[in-house]
């Protein structure tokens, strides 16, 4: 087969992916303040995330690089002791594979999109090249290919490479396989079938680089159904470089009809020896070859050999012994007789199933790394003992929350994860630790919401509307998903949709199937308040199907179900509702008739999902609608405000602002100008409604924000990503002035939040945990003071003064903080008075404006802050509450 898909050079370094060097301009104040602003990930780490490829320094064997589904590139100089990322500001966060050249280890290669399509799959944009380790990156070109799941590099010749484009799951695109002879200069198309059928693995013979083997694999996803396996695709053999190449069959050994997704594995001790876990119209099994690929026969059918070939579908071979053998499925399993036999490594209640990657050290191949939907574990006995590696914080979350209590807590479920309770700052000495967070509900997670009023229940689902009521203290929890009064089968989303009634929120809520259902006594009992809200579309309901050569039902393409549901704060009657298909209805009157806005929806494709809305807190008659439509291959940004229910309706997000897909939306409740998007790939802000926007950049990674929830007391935005955990913007108060038109021309000090006179204690578990312990970053402790200066000399040698005086006017303490750069200047009080001052020391102290001693912890109540720039000053109040913990431990006489 000589290139069937025509030579095509394509130019690697193109406009959409090169950053231009400019002339460095002076950030505007919005810049400056998000700059500023205390930008928290608080993981967790302790049940981590997808990692779909691993590689390690080819001459250092402790230096470790973990790509992530939807988190980026990982590094660990010290053998997974402490972690690195290195994709934080690229346009992508998914990785698909990585390659590290043998020669000149500094140099690396990383393909985006995730290899491995289930229905979460996070798509890239193009190959990546570093010279420096994976501290700077340039992109190669190949983006309109999305996946890319392989990257192979000639050791004889560096700079020629090979990539196996996946191609996008969701419709055509570029795909298959690409070869650049100038490390990624340029690139031509050496094998290509068609836009349905790209590359599910590439092997290469490490004695013989010249010679590769590819599985061309026919599959296409939709949101409702995916097919795997195709007359297309098979197995592929190449003897020189990919000039040409020969489609394998039944005449070779193959298994007769359509194939499908196939893994492949070559022993780099004797490359004759090669392995494929074939996807077959019978049976699948694993087949072997003794001549390098030529011919081929049938080994086993065996089930421990592997199965879910979409998602799974990988051998590894022993570097030393060709007759072991590793299969990455459900478990990993080990074969040590060529494939005859396999033992299963790793038991699940020890490590967590769903297995991507591995890498076997070829000077001691008893030393192995794996990937999986939870992290990852290495092994120095060829798997039969694991170490899980805890300080990866990957976690995948489809949604996010938050409760009232002091601390505040941060919910959340994960992809393969389950349902968390956490801190969002931790009254530990070392951090928010993995043990600091609780899993209330098992499954894949997605919404967990705090029940108002309790501090010990929380409603948390998992998926296929399993939805129940946990006692966050014990983990007791009721199943409480309702069933149709009439035997009806109910249709529930992948990630169905729950909602509080805000009128009543301590005992009612809203959960959605094709119907909203709606319970007033904390889901002992609902009742159905709509019609079907969705298209009903029987096109759309074939899920038992789904599969292609492999039959899988797991409940991830149920469709025509609803996605979002947003009840109105300002009138009870006024509820939203957004389904996977497209449906946008409003009921003015609490559930009696309904509206159909979907059409209203100008320039977006009729089919969409509408995974959110945001109800206003200024206008009953105004909704905030997310939309999306990348699961058809549309990748274009999708944001709507609803007006006087729906007579008005704009189109306040494209492409021109925002690239890719919007997932969450967020207004604030005091500011209306101030908007937060969440996107495919990272935050944007808005501070005029939506008419523009700015990206968070270094603080906030490029990451899919899947949710935003707001600590309304403590002004904190949390943001729920799907691969970087959970993120807290602390105290967004500079954000709401600058929203509200004061463009900080001059000095300004911002309305500080309450501070509390904490204690802390001791983390829990270890008490000396050493460096590989995962520490989320918590909050400084304090009270929490900030301000904005346009203007500061470079050589400025000012110090900012701040003077504390208590409710008499007396001054009682005086701080001094030190000024480097104009913008958002933060500082903490500890809350203590001015203390004894000798003589000497007042001398000084005046000399070089230093902060008063530190004195007696001041009593609770309200202080006046005056803050002293360059003689201009401003004041604000502050109050002081105790630790609510400690209330019998005072009495009135310590207050007094």
């Amino acid at each position: 087969m000589k290139n069937k898909g025509i030579k095509l050079l394509i130019t690697a370094v193109l406009m959409s992916c090169v950053v231009g060097v400019q002339a460095q301009e002076q950030a505007s104040p919005l810049e400056q303040v998000m700059d500023g602003l205390s930008v928290r990930n608080i993981g967790p780490a302790g049940m981590s995330g997808r990692v779909t490829c691993i590689t390690v320094h080819p001459q250092i064997p402790t230096t470790i690089y973990a790509g992530s589904a939807s988190g980026g590139l990982w590094v660990s100089a010290n053998n997974g002791q402490s972690w690195s990322p290195l994709f934080q500001n690229e346009k992508v966060a998914s990785i698909g594979a990585i390659a590290i050249d043998p020669t000149h280890p500094d140099i690396i290669y990383v393909g985006t999109g995730e290899g491995n399509p289930r229905n979460s799959q996070t798509s890239g944009y193009g190959l990546y090249k570093s010279y420096d380790g994976g501290q700077s990156w340039e992109c190669l070109g190949l983006e309109e290919t999305r996946t890319i799941h392989r990257i192979l590099i000639n050791p004889s010749n560096t700079d020629e490479i090979y990539v196996g484009a996946t191609g996008s799951a969701w419709g055509d695109s570029p795909r298959g396989v690409y070869k650049s002879s100038d490390g990624g200069k340029n690139w031509t198309q050496s094998l290509y079938i068609d836009g349905k059928t790209g590359a599910g693995d590439l092997v290469m013979d490490p004695n013989n680089p010249k010679k590769l083997i590819a599985n061309m694999w026919e599959y296409r996803r939709a949101p409702w159904f995916f097919t795997s396996g195709g007359p297309s695709g098979g197995l592929f053999i190449t003897y020189d470089g990919g000039e040409h190449w020969k489609k394998l069959g039944e005449e070779d050994g193959l298994p007769k009809g359509n194939l499908g997704r196939i893994g492949l594995g070559i022993a780099p001790s004797n490359s004759n020896i090669v392995y494929a876990l074939v996807e077959t119209e019978k049976k699948n099994g694993v087949y072997k070859s003794t001549n390098g690929g030529k011919n081929w026969f049938k080994v086993t059918e065996s089930e421990q050999a592997g199965n879910r070939p979409f998602y799974y579908a990988d051998l590894r071979v022993d570097p030393q012994n060709p007759d072991r053998v590793y299969s990455l499925w459900t478990y990993v399993t080990r074969s040590d007789d060529g494939g005859k036999n396999w033992k299963t490594i790793t038991p699940y209640n020890r490590i967590h199933p769903d297995h991507h990657a591995m890498w076997i050290n070829p000077a001691n191949p008893a030393h192995i790394i794996e990937g999986n939907d939870g992290g990852m574990n290495i092994s120095y006995d060829y798997g039969e003992t694991w170490h899980f590696v805890e300080n990866l914080p990957l976690a995948q979350f489809y949604h996010i929350n938050v409760d009232d209590q002091l601390p505040y807590n941060v919910y959340g479920g994960m992809q393969d994860n389950g349902s968390w309770m956490g801190p969002a700052y931790s009254l530990t000495v070392d951090g928010i630790r993995n043990e600091e967070w609780s899993e209330l509900f098992f499954g894949d997670g997605f919404d967990v919401v705090p029940v108002p009023g309790r501090t010990d229940a929380a409603y948390a689902q998992s998926q296929e509307g399993n939805v129940g009521l946990v006692n966050t203290q014990t983990g007791y929890s009721e199943l409480i998903k309702p069933t149709h009064p009439d035997g009806e089968r109910l249709r529930w989303h992948w990630n169905a949709p729950i909602a509080l009634d805000p009128h009543a929120p301590e005992t009612s809520l809203y959960f959605g199937s094709q119907f909203l259902h709606k319970s007033t006594d904390n889901g002992k009992n609902w009742i159905i308040i709509s019609p079907d809200l969705t298209s009903n579309n029987p096109e759309k309901q074939k899920q038992l199907e789904s599969g292609g050569l492999t039959y899988d039902v797991t409940g991830a393409e149920n469709h025509t179900c609803l996605l979002a549901i947003a009840p109105s704060a300002l009138d009870q009657n006024v509820i939203w509702t957004g389904s996977d298909d497209g449906k946008l209805h409003v009921t003015m009157d609490g559930g009696a008739n309904w509206v159909d806005l979907s059409k209203k929806l100008k320039g977006l494709p009729e089919g969409s999902w509408i995974p959110q809305i945001r109800a206003s807190d200024y206008d009953k008659g105004t909704a905030w609608v997310v939309a999306n439509d990348y699961r058809r291959n549309n990748w274009s940004a999708y944001l709507f405000k609803i007006e006087e229910f729906g007579k008005k309706v704009t189109r306040v997000v494209d492409d021109s602002d925002i690239f890719g897909p919007i997932l969450s939306v967020w207004q604030d409740p005091v500011e209306p100008n101030l908007l937060f998007v969440g996107g495919e790939y990272g935050l944007y802000v808005s501070l005029d409604g939506g008419a523009s926007y700015t990206k968070w950049t270094d603080a906030v990674p490029t990451a899919q924000v899947m949710d935003l929830a707001f600590q309304a007391r403590e002004k904190d935005l949390v943001l729920g990503t799907f691969g970087r955990g959970a993120w807290v913007i602390d105290d967004i108060e500079p954000l709401r002035v600058l929203a509200a038109g004061n463009g900080l021309s001059t000095p300004t000090f911002f309305e500080p939040p309450t501070a509390y006179q904490w204690e802390r204690r001791q983390s829990p578990g270890v008490r000396f945990a050493g460096m590989s312990t995962f520490r989320g970053e918590n909050r400084r402790f304090g009270a929490r003071m900030t301000a904005y200066l346009p203007e500061v000399a470079e050589d400025n040698k000012k110090k900012l003064r701040v003077d504390y005086q208590d409710e008499a006017g007396d001054t009682i303490y005086t701080q001094y903080i030190g000024v480097k750069e104009a913008g958002l200047q933060n500082w903490r009080w500890a809350m203590w008075e001015k203390g004894t001052e000798y003589p000497e020391f007042k001398v000084r102290k005046e000399e070089k404006e230093q902060s008063d001693r530190r004195g007696a912890p001041v009593l609770p109540g309200t202080y006046t802050v005056t803050m002293n720039w360059d003689g201009q000053t401003a004041s604000q109040q502050l109050k002081v509450e105790y630790d609510y913990r400690m209330e019998s431990w005072v009495t009135d006489e310590d207050l007094a």
